[in-house]
């Protein structure tokens, strides 16, 4: 790259790497310079069909040539209608009022705005370690990591924050056993000592916990959580813009546990890597709702919408799910085993092909990061996350048993010779 773009783009921006993309097929992603890279970040689980899947191409190349934009409080168009019908199906039940925009942070800071118009209270409650946006309100709700929001308060007011059953780093979880089920504990003490429930709107729960450390919570964890809101009357609020169109082997994470909230936040894989979020609720949560309360210039665009309708209609044809399960163990397997063989694992979780992997508590701060770079020199794409040292491995959705293999080869390596380096 001759001309130094980093120069003139800011640098609140991080980025993990230097490299410039110039093409993407599948598993893998190509620089400028024509090297190949296993690409194992999805764009943080965004191509979940995987990098310029053909369905999906074609789909909005045929889009763009007849109509890109027609803004949503002027007229319907015919992609919106596609995109309702196709995820009306695999929604959770009841959930039949559907809210589009641009972004994952949008998603959730619409659903806090329709919980807060539903219930006419002003208060949300979120859990340690949660993502769940970086505009005003929405970097206020996130705990990941505080460099999403050191120096940029104050936030939006009335957030409370409430311990997440990571029962790993729990101090209070018996060690092999059940969850101690503290964190719902703390959550019913919030009620009593931080917002009663006549001034709180929603509970927001990322159902895995997403940049916080890809931890898969107890399932009595996430039913504990509806029952503690519907004891109170609060709404329930799924964040699943990491999560959903069959990230963990189902279309959505809440499936796994048995709950249906009372609103859900969805973006990131829904359009295979085209800018489009959502929001879907009940007619009950949504008739409160005045017309111009909620919009955007560019909310549900044509050719998103087209993208995301030819998306769940692949999913759904191409037996993603069962492919992300299936891979999903093979990839847990293939980490589990450097474990057995005495690398610095201490743990290895997940739910079908959203897997993290933390490292012993003697590594070092940076670790994972470090891992993550050999990677790429390695020829893999790889993302870290968490406070702790963990690294998260998002594959697409139809990545191949061959991929899962070459890509635990590269991590692998490049953990033993990062290793290697400090001694």
């Amino acid at each position: 790259m001759s001309f130094n773009v980093a120069k003139h783009l800011v640098p609140g921006v991080g980025r993990m790497t230097s490299l410039v993309l110039s093409k993407g097929k599948g598993s893998w992603v190509w620089t400028d310079s024509g090297r190949k890279l296993l690409d194992f970040t999805c764009g943080i689980g965004v191509t979940n069909t995987g990098h310029s899947h053909p369905r999906v191409v074609k789909r909005v190349q045929e889009q763009a040539s007849k109509l890109v934009h027609a803004q949503a409080n002027i007229s319907y168009h015919a992609p919106l209608v596609e995109l309702v019908q196709s995820l009306l199906p695999v929604l959770p039940v009841g959930l039949d009022q559907l809210y589009f925009g641009t972004t994952g942070a949008e998603a959730v800071e619409n659903a806090v705005k329709i919980a807060r118009a539903a219930t006419g209270r002003p208060n949300v409650i979120v859990f340690q370690g949660g993502f769940h946006g970086r505009t005003i309100a929405t970097m206020g709700m996130t705990s990941s990591k505080t460099v999403y929001r050191a120096g940029m308060g104050p936030s939006m007011p009335g957030i409370h924050v409430v311990p997440y059953a990571y029962c790993l780093n729990c101090p209070s979880a018996p060690v092999g056993g059940a969850c101690c089920n503290d964190p719902l504990r703390q959550l019913e003490l919030a009620f009593q000592q931080q917002t009663a429930p006549s001034e709180t709107a929603a509970v927001v729960l990322e159902p895995v916990l997403g940049e916080g450390g890809y931890v898969v919570p107890p399932v009595e964890f996430v039913q504990g959580v509806r029952r503690v809101c519907d004891e109170h009357d609060v709404l329930f609020v799924a964040d699943e813009v990491q999560t959903g169109f069959g990230r963990t082997g189902k279309m959505f994470a809440v499936d796994h546990f048995g709950v249906t909230p009372d609103l859900l936040c969805m973006a990131k894989g829904l359009a295979s890597g085209y800018p489009l979020a959502g929001v879907a609720t009940t007619a009950k949560v949504a008739e409160r709702l005045s017309p111009g309360s909620l919009g955007g210039t560019y909310s549900g665009n044509a050719v998103a919408c087209a993208a995301a309708a030819e998306t769940v209609a692949v999913i759904n044809d191409e037996g993603l799910l069962e492919n992300a399960v299936a891979r999903g163990a093979e990839l847990m397997q293939g980490l589990t085993e450097l474990q057995a063989q005495g690398l610095p694992v201490r743990d290895v979780r997940g739910l079908g092909l959203m897997v993290g992997l933390e490292f012993d508590e003697s590594m070092p701060k940076g670790f994972a990061g470090q891992v993550c770079q050999q990677c790429v020199n390695n020829g893999m794409l790889l993302l870290n996350a968490s406070v702790y040292e963990t690294i998260r491995f998002i594959p697409p959705l139809n990545v191949s048993a061959e991929e899962i293999a070459t890509g635990v080869q590269i991590f692998d390596r490049s953990l033993r010779e990062v290793l290697e380096q400090r001694q």
